[in-house]
């Protein structure tokens, strides 16, 4: 059966996949996900670029070697612990805590020495205590002013707060594992992946908004016809998107995947390695928790209104006598 004819079939409800009812499954697997990164988020915790903590920075072009780059750094500030990457086939980048413009000097003069290079091929630069955090409060307010609107728009759009709810609470989930894969690797936290993590948000939202408009459609329709409870009306719309979601997020995925390979395999560390990691995992996990999270979550906050509990009740105990000889005649 091909992608297609399935999408066919559960949109029209002839196939479907009890994604409410397993909600419990989904919540434990997201916690569990989330927990994990929690712990990597304390230890080993994340790697912050000279952008957010301030420090020195050395790029030296024409060669690889990281030891070589390690020791001369060493070599002028005794006991120092400078993180070395690669960059490209043949580049390094040294970072260091700030340093004077004297050891600035002498560093640079003791890398061209022993990678065998021109000190002209040796750039410097150095990122403030007071610049650094500057930057962090920047990002932090960004990404708060980016969850406030997003809980007024989706209170607004949807004319419901269980609904903004349900998705902030999809974004949380997102961003932790994000961050999470981002501590386990040690890749460092840049404003490139700043960027990245606020493109996830919007991408998982999108995702979500897709679904929660038809859980609106088909929950509106429910309570006219009193056929289908709320829960079976919101999985119905889980079935009804879940192959566009899949189909959109492979689609997205690819690129992002290739442009993580060059980034890091072939480019060395950088912006795209960067940005793309972001990218990939979370719209990977975003696509997770718009089908699995936020859906199932959104029945478990609205099953608690009277409105919905009238409903549920009224198809658990079957159409009215009235109702069914209307029927019955009818067959």
């Amino acid at each position: 059966m091909g992608m297609a004819q399935l999408g066919n079939r559960l949109y029209t409800g002839e196939s479907s996949f009890d994604f409410v009812g397993r909600r419990k499954l989904w919540f434990l697997i997201a916690a569990a996900l989330v927990l994990i990164s929690a712990v990597l988020l304390w230890k080993p915790g994340l790697t912050f670029g000279i952008e957010f903590e301030g420090g020195s920075e050395f790029r030296v072009t024409g060669s690889a070697n990281q030891d070589a780059a390690r020791e001369a750094v060493q070599a002028v500030v005794p006991g120092t612990e400078p993180t070395v990457t690669s960059v490209g086939q043949n580049g390094v980048r040294v970072q260091t805590e700030t340093l004077t413009s004297g050891q600035l000097d002498s560093i640079r003069g003791e890398l061209a020495q022993r990678l065998r290079v021109s000190e002209s091929n040796v750039t410097t630069s150095t990122v403030g205590p007071s610049w650094g955090a500057d930057v962090t409060n920047k990002a932090l307010t960004g990404l708060v002013v980016f969850l406030v609107l997003v809980s007024i728009v989706m209170t607004l759009y949807f004319r419901a707060w269980t609904m903004a709810l349900a998705s902030l609470v999809a974004l949380f989930h997102d961003l932790l594992i994000t961050a999470g894969v981002y501590a386990a690797v040690g890749f460092e936290v840049t404003p490139a992946s700043v960027i990245g993590f606020l493109t996830i948000l919007g991408y998982s939202l999108y995702d979500t908004v897709v679904v929660f408009d038809k859980v609106r459609e088909n929950t509106t329709e429910a309570f006219l016809k009193r056929d289908r409870s709320f829960a079976d009306a919101a999985n119905l719309a889980i079935n009804q998107t879940v192959v566009r979601s899949v189909n959109t997020t492979v689609v997205a995925l690819l690129p992002v995947a290739a442009i993580l390979f060059i980034g890091d395999l072939l480019l060395g560390a950088g912006t795209l390695r960067d940005i793309s990691l972001a990218l990939f995992v979370g719209m990977l996990v975003g696509a997770y928790s718009s089908i699995f999270v936020a859906t199932p979550l959104l029945v478990v906050l609205r099953q608690r209104e009277a409105r919905v509990k009238t409903l549920d009740s009224e198809v658990a105990a079957g159409p009215a006598p009235a109702t069914a000889q209307a029927q019955e005649s009818q067959a």
